[in-house]
Order: C-alpha cells, then structure tokens, then sequence
C-alpha cells in the first residue's frame, strides 16, 4: 500500500464561523475512479479545507491511497499523484477537525482510515461525531487495542477488528451498533463500497448512478459534477452494500425518529445542493423572508454579509421592498490558508476577505444579514468597516437563531461560554455590536422556511436544532462524563 507525508500549511485566522465538519464521497464502476472522487471532493471543499485523502483498490497494485493537507485542487489535480491511485472503486474524504487533535493535526488522523482484517482490507471516511469515543476509546486501549490517531473514526475500525462477524459489512454493522452519535459513513473493500447513516440521520448522504456506476456523496452537488443522476439519500439508519452486481440495503439499527441537522440549511451545505427534497437556495431565501416578516426596519439597503448571507439577504429585500445591493465585496482568490507573515496583517483580519463598498454605503440606513453569530468577533468588525465607510445607520438581520449550545454531531464549535448567545440576550448582543438593531429569525421561521409550515413540533422536533434550543437528540455521553450540562427539561 503505497502513503504520502506532506506538510502542513499555516493555519487561517479564525473567521468567526461554526466551521463545515466533513465531505465523504465514494464510487464503484469507472477506470480511474480516483479521479472522480477527486471531482466530487472539489465540490465538497467548502465542507473542509484542512486535508484530503483519497483510497483506491486495484488488483495488481492492491490498496493504495494519497492524503495531503491543503486543498483538492492544490494536491489531486497533479498526475503524478493520480497515477499512483488506480481502481474502479475509490472513496475520499475532506476533513475539517471536529475530532482529534484542532489545529495540530497530523497525517495519520487525515481520513480515509485503512486497516488489514482476516478476510481483506477495508478503508473507512466519516463525516460527523462520536459522541461515546472517549469512552469506547478508553475500553478498547484495555482490551489492548493500540491506536494510531487521535480520530474517532478509528473506534470503528477496532471495534470491527474485535467482531466475530465472517465479512466486512457485518462487522461494520457490528461495530456501528455500539457507536453513538452522528455519522454518515462510507467504506471500501476490493469488491464492495458501502455507505450507511446514523439512526436519527444527523449528517447527509446521497446516492446517485453515473452511467451503471453507483456514487455515495454528502451532498448533491458533487454529484452534478462529474454528471451523475441524484437517486435518492441514503435513510436515517440505512446501510447500502453496492457490489458489480448491483445495491443492496439493510436497516441494522433499531428505528428512531429521524433529527437531520438543520444547519445544512443555514450554512454549511452549498446553495446549488438539494437536501430532503428542498433546495438549499432556496430555504435560505426563505429565511430572508421569515426575515422581513418577523423583523421589519426602516432602511435604504439590504446588504448581504457574503457569501452565506446572500441568499438570505435577497429574499428580505424581495419582502420588505427594500433595494438588495453589494455593499461588501468579498476577496475570491484570498483562500482559508493565506500566510500571514506579520502581525499588523493578521490584525487587518475582516479586511483580508471582505472590503466595503463606500460609494454606495455612504449615507444610507444598512441592514447587514449574515447566516449566525458566534463569537461576534467578525460581526463588530464588519459594523466598523460599514460605519468607516460612513453608513448613517447599521441594523442587523441574521438568518439563523442565537447559536447558544455547542454541537457534539460534527462541528467545530466554541465552548459554551464562548458563544455570545449563551452569555447575552439579544439586546445585551445589539449593545455590546453596537449597532442599531439587531434580530434573529426565530426557531419556528427557520423551520418554516425549511419547509415546516407550521413551525418547530416542540413535542417531537423535525430536526436536530440543539446548537439553537439546546435539545440534544443524541446524549453527548463523553460531555456528560465532562461535566457537561444540559438544558433543565421543562
């Protein structure tokens, strides 16, 4: 099995955003199938810009796989890497650390993750939490299971090599049955690509066909780019089993409502995908719209905070009636691993993506619509470049509700105490921005614009919103042990 060790860049200033846990993406059937992963992984970039990894079998050659620190097109577009991963059957992985070792990671916690069984090999990518990992972790290093990574993703590799099951998807599946949390996952043997959710189907997984080949990918998007036809997802609990012979599915857990993370709507999955049969753009305009409704203001511009607060931004001017315009711009060719080689340029922060466009700005009444608020850090320092500019008034409209829970399912997020949401009420947060007004759409809009018409069932939730309601679907077992806690039941 042939591995590369490459460096890792400088790590991006912190942009002040819940970052995109992973992108998986696996297929079965065409020559070079390593290229098509690498396509796929290109459209799942913004899912993960830290590291990639592609895994491929091929008769003569056996495993073989490439992982790399950086982006997709600076490490799987060159032919001397692609050549050295041959096969019709490859999955990758775009990793963003939501597990493991943030910020120091090595390449031996950069996913997909091989090991060697009695009946063959078998290569695994993972996009979401384990929520029980430290435990599990723990038992399996007394048991005498030695690991190599600081990722959770290898529980499940242990946990099979400890099963008494005569092939790999019924060891996977054993495995997966002592696993809690989120987790869409997929997988690889010579002959086999397999891909499975979580019970409650936290995370997204598609399923496609491209000529008779089979694609698994977390979003559709990846699928449009290399021209494969959207089947349907992969359901909550599923695992499918795709061979040459064709896609069999199985259901090994014990059925639960399904809770799939509404902030794929929000933020993190890209505006072109379609998640439950919805288009992404499309609920996010809605946002805009409950928006508008909910949180009228007196302005002359409505101004998106790009990209992510695009959409949103349009369908509040298309409400309210208020004028859409671009009055910050973005820098496209910055990129998340920017060096910065002073201090007086990191300071510039903000400044290095976005820039204010003054001739339009000057003088008016603004209202600024951004997906979230986290820390609040990027959200002060954008009110102070509009106000520079000399805007007469700012009044923000965020498309999400106070982000006031950490995620425990596959996001990198703060610790409690350092979410704004979670310390300030809302007019505590407009002072301490010091803008003029300051509204988040409610729960209920969000799932109206999601396409709950008639709001969040407070009875039994239609998605997992516990960064939002602190609701935890899934008991986050390691946090509890931490002396993590939850909101008091009501």
């Amino acid at each position: 099995m042939t591995d590369s060790f490459p460096t890792l860049p400088s790590l991006p200033f912190d942009d002040d955003k819940l970052h995109e846990e992973c992108g998986i993406f696996g297929i079965l059937g065409p020559k070079d199938a390593a290229n098509y992963v690498a396509l796929g992984l290109h459209a799942l970039q913004h899912r993960g810009q830290e590291a990639g990894g592609i895994v491929t079998y091929d008769p003569e050659t056996g495993f073989n796989q490439a992982r790399r620190f950086g982006y997709v097109r600076d490490n799987f577009t060159k032919a001397s890497v692609m050549e050295t991963l041959p096969g019709k059957i490859s999955i990758g992985h775009v990793r963003y650390s939501t597990s493991g070792s943030k910020g120091q990671t090595a390449i031996r916690d950069v996913q997909p993750l091989f090991a060697e069984f009695a009946m063959g090999g078998c290569a695994i990518a993972h996009n979401g939490n384990l929520t029980n990992a430290t435990a599990l972790r723990r038992e399996l290093i007394e048991r005498g299971s030695i690991f190599q990574s600081s990722s959770d993703t290898e529980c499940i590799i242990h946990l099979m090599a400890r099963s008494i099951q005569k092939n790999i998807p019924e060891r996977l599946k054993d495995a997966l049955r002592r696993i809690e949390g989120a987790f869409s996952i997929v997988a690889m043997t010579r002959t086999k690509l397999i891909g499975v959710r979580d019970p409650m189907g936290v995370r997204p997984l598609m399923l496609g066909k491209f000529g008779d080949a089979y694609v698994l990918a977390s979003e559709t998007c990846a699928l449009d780019i290399i021209g494969a036809e959207f089947l349907r997802e992969i359901a909550p609990g599923e695992m499918v089993v795709i061979t040459n012979e064709g896609l069999e599915s199985f259901t090994p857990f014990e059925k639960r409502p399904s809770r799939f993370c509404i902030f794929e709507h929000v933020y993190f999955s890209r505006p072109d995908s379609v998640i439950g049969g919805h288009s992404v753009y499309e609920t996010r305009r809605r946002i805009g719209v409950e928006l508008a409704r909910e949180a009228p203001v007196e302005a002359d511009l409505v101004c998106p905070v790009p990209d992510s607060g695009t959409p949103a931004a349009i369908g509040y001017s298309q409400e309210s009636g208020i004028p859409y315009a671009m009055g910050i711009i973005r820098n496209s060719y910055m990129g998340r691993t920017f060096i910065e080689p002073t201090a007086e340029i990191r300071n510039m922060g903000v400044r290095l993506k976005l820039n204010v466009n003054r001739a339009l700005i000057k003088g008016k009444r603004v209202i600024l619509v951004d997906d979230s608020v986290v820390r609040g850090t990027t959200s002060l320092k954008i009110k102070e470049m509009i106000l520079d500019a000399g805007a007469a008034e700012v009044h923000f409209r965020i498309a999400s509700p106070p982000t006031s829970w950490p995620c425990f399912y596959g996001v990198d997020t703060p610790d409690k105490e350092n979410l704004l949401a979670a310390t300030m009420s809302e007019e505590q947060m407009r002072v301490h921005l010091g803008v003029d007004s300051l509204r988040f759409v409610t729960l209920d809009g969000l799932y109206r614009a999601a396409g709950q018409d008639k709001g969040r069932d407070n009875a039994a939730p239609q998605y997992c919103d516990a960064c939002f309601s602190g609701d935890y679907p899934i008991a986050p077992s390691d946090k509890l042990s931490a002396g993590f806690k939850t909101r008091a039941a009501v």
